[in-house]
């Protein structure tokens, strides 16, 4: 009879235990796993800035561009979005970049928190009827990735200054380049920005193992 109960008590312990420190987990445990902001904001002497003890961070600005469909985009607080940057002649880093991208679209496009942004850095060429064309080679059926275009000027200065990435357009300064990939020098890197348009995630956009740690981390926020 004690041998009975003993091996009842063993197979509650070996089935009960893991139940419970579910349950528990679940109702009355924090998730501690958190993002890291990126780009301390800095005062007029270049030192960081303390606002309430805590270190200020940049938040990328709000503005407004146009999309493939001709209409306007506003960027502003309330959603979280990956952006990055490409043309759509370009023949290296975009096509990789762009095909992952449509990996993150599908995986989100039910979502309606998460808008993922491609701004291109060739505006002039890059027209609303040829963002839709590039758009439509993708065959993406969802509405949260949007490419987008604009004023030259307005577009680089956004992404120097609001996005923190490098962006130059190489015939400027030499008009004898005529490789469309060495003209438009742009960043690879995809960002992940908050709902108060914090940067919270930097990622390499041709690489497979960065954008599953995107997706993760995309989880993170909209929970």
């Amino acid at each position: 009879m004690q041998k009975k109960y003993f091996r009842a008590g063993i197979l509650f312990l070996v089935l009960g235990v893991p139940v419970f420190v579910f349950l528990f987990l679940k109702y009355f445990g924090n998730n501690k796993f958190d993002l890291p902001h990126y780009f301390p904001e800095l005062n007029e002497s270049g030192e960081v800035k303390i606002i309430d003890g805590d270190t200020s961070f940049v938040k990328v600005p709000s503005f407004k561009l146009l999309d493939q469909d001709s209409t306007e985009v506003t960027f502003s607080k309330g959603q979280i979005r990956v952006v990055g940057f490409f043309f759509s002649r370009c023949g290296t880093v975009c096509p990789i970049t762009n095909k992952n991208l449509l990996r993150v679209a599908e995986n989100f496009k039910k979502n309606y928190d998460l808008q993922i942004l491609s701004i291109t850095v060739d505006p002039k060429f890059d027209t609303p009827r040829i963002l839709n064309l590039y758009a439509q080679t993708f065959d993406f059926s969802g509405n949260n990735w949007k490419f987008l275009t604009g004023d030259k000027k307005y577009i680089y200065d956004l992404c120097i200054k609001g996005f923190k990435l490098p962006v130059s357009d190489a015939s400027e300064y030499d008009p004898e380049i005529s490789n469309i990939d060495q003209t438009f020098i742009h960043s690879d890197r995809l960002l992940l920005i908050d709902k108060e348009n914090h940067i919270r995630g930097i990622y390499e956009g041709t690489n497979v193992a960065d954008i599953d740690r995107l997706m993760v981390e995309i989880k993170v926020l909209l929970k």
